[in-house]
C-alpha cells in the first residue's frame, strides 16, 4: 500500500464510484514515477507475477499462448502484455487510469528491443468494451482485483468476455498478509487486525476526498466470486520468496517472504 506524505489513512467503506475516481487519479498522477521505480525490475517486455519475482517462463500459468487471444486488465504499461505478444498471442491491453496507457504507448515506441505494439484501451475492469467471448484468456498481476469494490462484478465480466474453456488467471495480494502491518521489517511480523476484516484501507487528502483504495477479501471470498461467476478454480498458487531476490518492495521482503506468502495466483478456467 503507498503511503503519501500528506495522506490521511483510515479503515473505512469506500463504494465503487469513490473507489474508481480515486484509483483512477492516483495512478494518473503516479504512472511516470511508478515506472521510473519500478521498471527495471518488472522490464519493458517482460511477464512478472509478484514482488517476489517469479516470471511467466517459470511458472508457465497461461498455458500455450500461440495463436491465442488474450486480454490482460489493470495493465499499466503493458509489460506483461508485450511478453504474452512476443509468445504468439494476439493481445489487448486495458487499464482504468489514462495515465497509465499513455505510459504504456510512450513504451510502445521506445522498447528495446522493438516489439509489436501493444493495443491499448482505457476502460474499467468491470465494464470491459468487448463482446461476450472475445477471449482465449484473460489474465492482470496485482491489477485491477485489489482496487475495485465489488470484484464479484469484476469476475462476472472476465467469465462474459471469456470463450468457454478459458482460462483466467490473476495475481494479488495474498489475503493472508492484511492482517499484518505493510512493514518490510520485524514490525511486519506481529499480526495487528482480523484476517476477516473486510474494510477498505483508504488514503485521503486534507478534506476527507479519498485517493487511494484497497479491498481486502478472504480467500474463501475470492473463491466464492468465482464460483459465482461460473469460473472453475485449478489452482492457487503461493510463491515462495526465492533466494535470487533480495530487494524489499514495500511490504514485501525477503524477511516476510520467509515466514508467509505475500503473494496468491488464482489459476481458473471458463465453465
Amino acid at each position: 500500500m503507498p503511503l503519501s506524505e500528506y495522506a490521511q489513512v483510515s479503515r473505512r467503506e469506500a463504494g465503487p464510484e469513490e473507489t474508481a475516481a480515486a484509483n483512477r487519479s492516483w495512478w494518473d498522477a503516479e504512472a511516470g514515477d511508478y515506472y521510473a521505480e519500478h521498471g527495471t525490475f518488472l522490464g519493458d517486455a517482460d511477464f512478472v507475477w509478484g514482488p517476489e519475482g517469479w516470471r511467466e517462463d517459470e511458472l508457465r500459468l497461461l498455458g500455450d499462448l500461440a495463436g491465442r487471444r488474450v486480454l490482460e486488465i489493470g495493465a499499466g504499461a503493458g509489460q506483461c502484455a508485450r511478453w504474452v505478444s512476443a509468445a504468439g498471442a494476439e493481445v489487448v491491453a486495458t487499464d482504468l487510469s489514462a495515465g497509465m496507457v499513455r505510459q504504456g504507448l510512450d513504451l510502445n515506441r521506445t522498447v528495446t528491443p522493438p516489439a509489436e505494439p501493444v493495443p491499448f484501451a482505457q476502460c474499467d475492469a468491470v465494464e470491459l468494451p468487448f463482446a461476450d467471448g472475445s477471449f482465449d484468456t484473460v489474465f492482470t498481476a496485482y491489477g485491477a482485483v485489489p482496487f475495485v469494490a465489488d470484484t464479484a462484478r469484476l469476475m462476472r465480466e472476465v467469465a462474459r468476455v471469456l470463450r468457454p474453456g478459458g482460462r483466467f488467471v490473476f495475481s494479488t495480494t495474498h489475503p493472508f498478509r492484511w492482517a499484518f502491518p505493510d512493514d518490510p521489517g520485524a514490525g511486519g511480523l506481529t499480526l495487528t487486525q482480523s484476517y476477516f476484516d473486510r474494510t477498505p484501507y483508504v488514503e485521503a487528502d486534507s478534506d476527507g476526498e479519498a485517493t487511494y483504495v484497497e479491498h481486502h477479501r478472504t480467500v474463501g471470498d475470492r473463491v466464492r466470486e468465482l464460483v459465482a461467476a461460473g469460473l472453475v478454480l485449478v489452482d492457487l498458487v503461493e510463491p515462495e520468496w526465492p533466494e535470487r531476490n533480495q530487494a524489499a518492495w514495500g511490504g514485501w521482503s525477503p524477511l516476510r517472504g520467509g515466514y508467509f506468502p505475500g503473494t496468491a495466483i488464482f489459476v481458473c478456467l471458463r465453465a
